[in-house]
């Protein structure tokens, strides 16, 4: 590795060579242009940064690492500051140097035969989705924040979305990293190959570990042929046990062809309604639960609007859908979309929620909610749980809004009965707290609870291996 010799001790001789490192313009030390780089995007969190720094290139990165660890100072690394779980703030004490990758926002290579993309961890997911449409391609991963959140980010809590369905969550996209070590080395990890039987998968250590054993610089991602084709539905079902019995009936007739299954409670679509002016429900009356459903092919649209029309002929004949939409053109799949793409929206407008994002295995999603509901009207008279999520893998945002009787006070001092409520029933069936939002300061404290001690340990194990200063990220994903 060619890296400089750094030598330094702390406070303004570190600031100061971190200054050599990336130019006095990227080391921000003044309150004014640090506040948008030390509080997290929902307002939960707010900390303190000796500084804010912005390297330029995976080189910048090193130097910068190494500096640090010279002088014991913990670096809380940063993409888009787009984290639900509060994975990129740093703590309050004021020791933390904040490493901002935003300035690290090159495409690197497109390559068509292999059908690869080589970036910066800095570039806006957006940006990849724009480059690889540009050279006929599609890159699947899709959040609310794609607008804003980077690829680093994205591989940093091994992020999902909702076409996993079909594509698999970040880790499945990802061929090759290349990261920084706590201590400033580089491990060039940018292999474009989908088949390589040589050892441990140091790739999948660093997807997925929130920052906590370095620094993801850059990726090789995968494309895919672009779709040319969609086709998308809205259903009307009974319950949880209805939409997963219309998964299966989906899935035989529409094979791979499914991209999406988002499923919506009554209550949570009667909350859409009240909250969100311009968003249109596409039934007369509101329905127990709805389904949002798209295929994406390459075929010819019509055939695949015919397909998934047989497919839901078929599911009523069942009795398992009471009625259905199959969009006509762009506009209404968009509507369609639109009404899934409000409940954030409206949870806001909605009130104060304590928000759970789980995963159980897909058999065993409708128990789940059925139990959940009970348990948690049982400790809460009134609470009104809003159910949302990508039922086809697992993953649901089981949302809790306060009782109408009851204030915000009263109901954020039941969040931690709730949330141990939710929690156990979703790991006695063997699921996760966590199925696409992180662990950050958020859930670093149950850990205990939903891993094992052998997890834990191998996890600790890890981190004193690279890490052994404990100086990455610190307070997130590991409880002390």
């Amino acid at each position: 590795m060619d890296k400089r010799d750094v030598t330094v001790g702390t406070g303004s001789e570190l600031i100061d060579t971190l200054k050599d490192i990336v130019g006095a313009a990227n080391v921000l030390t003044e309150p004014v242009g640090q506040a948008p780089f030390l509080g997290d995007w929902l307002g939960k969190y707010r900390g303190e940064a000796a500084a804010v720094v912005r390297p330029g290139t995976t080189q910048e990165v090193a130097d910068v690492m190494a500096a640090c660890a010279a002088a014991r100072v913990p670096v809380v690394p940063q993409g888009g500051n787009t984290s639900m779980s509060g994975g990129a703030t740093p703590d309050a004490s004021g020791r933390a140097v904040v490493l901002s990758l935003q300035r690290m926002n090159r495409i690197r290579a497109l390559d068509p035969i292999g059908q690869t993309i080589a970036v910066d961890a800095g570039v806006v997911l957006a940006k990849v989705q724009e480059a690889a449409e540009e050279a006929g391609f599609f890159f699947p991963l899709s959040l609310g924040a794609e607008g804003s959140c980077t690829i680093g980010g994205n591989l940093a809590a091994n992020a999902g979305g909702v076409a996993v369905l079909r594509y698999g969550v970040m880790r499945e996209l990802t061929l090759g990293v290349e990261a920084v070590l706590p201590d400033g080395r580089i491990w060039n990890g940018m292999k474009a190959l989908r088949k390589d039987n040589t050892g441990y998968a140091l790739r999948d250590l660093f997807i997925g570990s929130e920052g906590t054993l370095g620094i993801i610089t850059g990726a090789v991602l995968k494309l895919f042929p672009r779709p040319t084709a969609r086709a998308t539905a809205f259903a009307a079902v009974v319950d949880a046990t209805s939409a997963l019995r219309l998964l299966g009936v989906i899935r035989v007739h529409c094979g791979d062809r499914l991209t999406a299954f988002e499923f919506l409670t009554g209550e949570t679509l009667a909350m859409i309604q009240r909250q969100i002016a311009d968003v249109r429900i596409p039934f007369a009356q509101l329905p127990p639960a709805g389904v949002l459903i798209e295929l994406s092919d390459i075929d010819d649209e019509m055939a695949l609007s015919k397909r998934l029309e047989r497919a839901l002929g078929t599911a009523m004949e069942e009795a398992l859908v009471a009625d259905a939409v199959i969009a006509q053109d762009r506009a209404q799949a968009n509507a369609m979309w639109r009404l899934r793409e409000s409940v954030s929206q409206a949870l806001v407008r909605e009130g104060k929620a304590i928000k759970h994002d789980i995963s159980v295995p897909v058999a065993e999603i409708a128990d789940f909610v059925a139990a959940a509901d009970l348990a948690v009207a049982a400790a809460l008279p009134g609470i009104r749980p809003m159910v949302f999520g990508h039922l086809g893998d697992g993953n649901l945002h089981y949302n809790l809004m306060r009782p109408l009787a009851m204030n915000d006070a009263e109901f954020v001092a039941q969040s931690a009965v709730l949330t141990r409520i939710v929690h156990d029933e979703t790991c006695r069936r063997h699921g996760s707290i966590s199925a696409e939002h992180g662990i950050g300061q958020l859930r670093v404290d149950e850990m205990t609870v939903c891993k094992a001690p052998l997890e834990l340990e191998l996890m600790r194990a890890l981190k004193q291996l690279l890490d052994p200063d404990g100086l990455m990220n610190p307070g997130k994903l590991l409880p002390a």
